[in-house]
């Protein structure tokens, strides 16, 4: 039986597999301990080039207390352009910056963290 390549939705999967880690704080060597597997592998997982299998994806939700189906979101053709969710949702600094949002006490306080976001993003584009 000859072996199936990776998907594009193999790469979303990885995509999230990543973005989950981060947000998790576990470093690819942490993941794959608990995995019982290489960093190597994981890795792969990451960048779509392995499939990941049923078994295998239920043991990462697992790890991370997520469904299996939030692996799946935003699924897309081609690599998350800059300024997308899935891009953020895998960059370090943005998935900080959410977990800080979300510990603010009050509403007041979400509004002007937004306002002075949006502000810079105006000042720098403009």
């Amino acid at each position: 039986m000859a072996k199936r390549s990776a998907t594009s939705m193999d790469k979303v999967v990885g995509e999230n597999i990543r973005a989950a880690r981060l947000a998790k704080g576990l470093s690819q060597s942490g993941l794959a301990e608990r995995l019982g597997i290489t960093f190597q592998q994981v890795q792969k997982y990451e960048k779509g080039v392995n499939r990941v299998g049923a078994g295998r994806l239920f043991q990462i939700a697992a790890i991370f207390s997520l469904p299996i189906s939030s692996f799946f979101d935003e699924a897309a053709e081609s690599a998350p352009a800059k300024g997308s969710r899935t891009a953020a949702r895998s960059d370090p600094l943005s998935i900080r910056l959410v977990e800080a949002f979300s510990k603010l006490p009050d509403t007041r306080s979400r509004l002007a963290l937004l306002t002075v976001a949006e502000s810079m993003n105006r000042i720098r584009k403009g």
